[in-house]
């Protein structure tokens, strides 16, 4: 079980399903709340989505194949959606209503 670190100080944070040394993908910490929490709903929702496929899914009608690729993708989809929700929260923490 992972324990919940607070963001680095740095502006860029990388995402966990990054599998490379380099880390290309990135969210942008200081970006809209609104836009980083849009972005994670897409990706939760579009793992939601292949899910309800995935357990609607007659295994005789699927290929071998199809299963880890539609665990991989849940995987992509269901990381990156909670990485940027922790970072739309860290916001949201941080964030104070206009006067």
């Amino acid at each position: 079980m992972k324990v919940w670190n607070p963001l680095p100080p740095d502006r860029y944070r990388s995402l966990e399903s990054n599998l490379t040394d380099t880390k290309p993908l990135i969210i942008d910490t200081e970006a809209n709340p609104q836009d980083i929490l849009e972005c994670a709903v897409q990706r939760l929702r579009a793992s939601s989505d292949l899910l309800k496929t995935l357990y609607c899914l007659s295994f005789k009608q699927a290929d071998v194949e199809d299963i880890p690729h539609i665990t991989h993708a849940l995987y992509l989809l269901t990381q990156d959606g909670c990485d940027l929700l922790q970072v739309a929260q860290q916001q949201m923490l941080g964030w104070k209503a206009p006067a």
